[in-house]
């Protein structure tokens, strides 16, 4: 096994800051120190450069089937986009399609990440079909490490589940230690605004918004809540876009109530503004829930600085323009759902959030890594930087100055939400596990040399 020790760098957890060394053997971090004297196969000088754990990303969709069509990134070019932007671990989603069992769902899901994924990986399990049998796989899912389970409110007729389906997996997580995270939209409601849309001829992609209120969204946040409050069990809200639907989640929180909630890089930097680009540009942002009124925004930021939101994940699903987004010219139902995010989120919020004043150093690092390691049961072996945890480290050139463009990012995809946004602060050298996976601005990895991560429950 190889040695590595990064010398003078800024080392970056969720609670300290501290100039140090970090010593590396194999796949462990093993010391860590303010002048390390120990002979390693590599040495990099991290001098004035941060040394963060590895960001993680616990809200994917690689290689997923949606409206007829295919996300544009597979586990390949999906986990490499992820490297060079400092992510070392993805949760993505393996969906169990109605009539299916859930293994039958996590094996067709693991098949297409062996052999492909550069970094590490794990399971969420979308539960479209809720049976007695589907209960007990929950357990047995569980003890196999995916211990978590995504649940629709929305998409009627494909994802959508009702409520006593909803609370029945909730109290199966009560017994079996998973966590149940939430999609939170009134997909009836929706299905009704979008039909009368369509009707009345609005088409353009800016209706998708239009149709899916934020009101909508709080509903359901506040459903989904009072429902894990009666089943007595935790609560995790996915990809958090309105106002209304945090002051849901605040007031749980505040009463004690263990829910949680993630954002996105898109609601904190994008807004309903981007719809009424012109022609069909508006596609590019038709994702679920839709962007929001600019004044969302630092709200969002606040939830995030007080703790109200604990993480920020993408919901990278990407669908390029050309060939994917345009099946829904004409009828903007028809659009394919999803951004691509995975490569962007860490530049984009140490900018936007740190930079600005909004979130301190340490809080970035928990709401990209450490937060959702310690919610998704990958702490302590991800989301720190500490002695036995995998040594999944990012240095970050805190001065680097990088132009966002789809031209130069490596997503598979033919357009960037951000073209031409300006970062300052980006990835410098990525290693995971043990080995450099991103190098002076290059690809050094292997497709294929990522693990499945075996997750803890509650």
């Amino acid at each position: 096994m190889s040695t590595l020790l990064i010398k003078n760098g800024i080392v970056v957890t969720a609670t300290d800051i501290y100039e140090g060394d970090v010593f590396v053997d194999g796949e462990k971090i093993a010391a860590i120190g303010t002048a390390l004297q120990m002979s390693a196969d590599r040495v990099i000088d991290a001098k004035r450069k941060y040394v963060f754990p590895g960001g993680i990303d616990v809200h994917t969709h690689l290689d997923m089937p949606f409206g007829g069509t295919t996300s544009a990134d597979d586990f390949e070019s999906g986990t490499i986009a992820a490297a060079f932007g400092g992510t070392t671990s993805v949760v993505d989603f393996a969906i169990q399609y109605k009539g299916q069992t859930l293994h039958h769902a996590w094996e067709t899901w693991m098949k297409k990440a062996e052999g492909k994924a550069a970094i590490d990986y794990g399971f969420h399990m979308i539960i479209t079909d809720l049976s007695v049998q589907v209960e007990e796989e929950m357990d047995a899912l569980v003890r196999q490490g995916v211990t978590s389970f995504k649940l629709f409110m929305a998409y009627p007729g494909v994802f959508m589940l009702d409520d006593a389906s909803i609370f029945r997996a909730l109290l199966r997580t009560g017994s079996n230690g998973g966590t149940i995270c939430m999609h939170a939209e009134n997909g009836g409601v929706i299905d009704v605004l979008v039909k009368k849309a369509l009707t009345e001829g609005k088409t353009a992609p800016k209706y998708h918004a239009l149709t899916r209120p934020a009101r909508a969204e709080a509903e359901a946040t506040h459903r989904a809540i009072a429902l894990a409050e009666m089943a007595n069990v935790p609560i995790y809200i996915v990809h958090l876009s309105a106002a209304e639907a945090l002051e849901m989640v605040t007031e749980a929180r505040d009463r004690g109530l263990p829910a949680f909630a993630e954002t996105c890089p898109q609601y904190l930097f994008l807004s309903y503004d981007n719809y009424e680009e012109p022609g069909f540009d508006g596609a590019k942002y038709v994702m679920s829930p839709p962007l929001r009124p600019r004044e969302t925004q630092e709200q969002l930021w606040r939830g995030l600085a007080f703790n109200d939101l604990q993480a920020i994940s993408t919901d990278h699903c990407p669908f390029c323009m050309k060939e994917q987004k345009v099946l829904g010219k004409g009828d903007f139902s028809k659009i394919p759902n999803g951004a691509p995010g995975i490569e962007t989120r860490m530049s984009l919020v140490y900018d936007g959030g740190v930079r600005t004043g909004k979130i301190s150093l340490n809080r970035f690092v928990e709401l990209t890594s450490t937060s959702p390691a310690k919610i998704f049961g990958l702490f302590p072996r991800k989301g720190t930087i500490a002695p036995g945890s995998d040594a999944d480290i990012v240095i970050f050139d805190p001065e680097t100055k990088v132009r966002l463009s789809a031209k130069t990012l490596h997503m598979k995809v033919d357009y960037n939400p951000y073209e031409g946004r300006e970062v300052v602060g980006a990835t410098d050298t990525v290693i995971s596990r043990g080995r450099v996976v991103i190098d002076g601005g290059k690809f050094v990895g292997r497709a294929g040399s990522g693990s499945f991560i075996k997750r803890a429950s509650r």
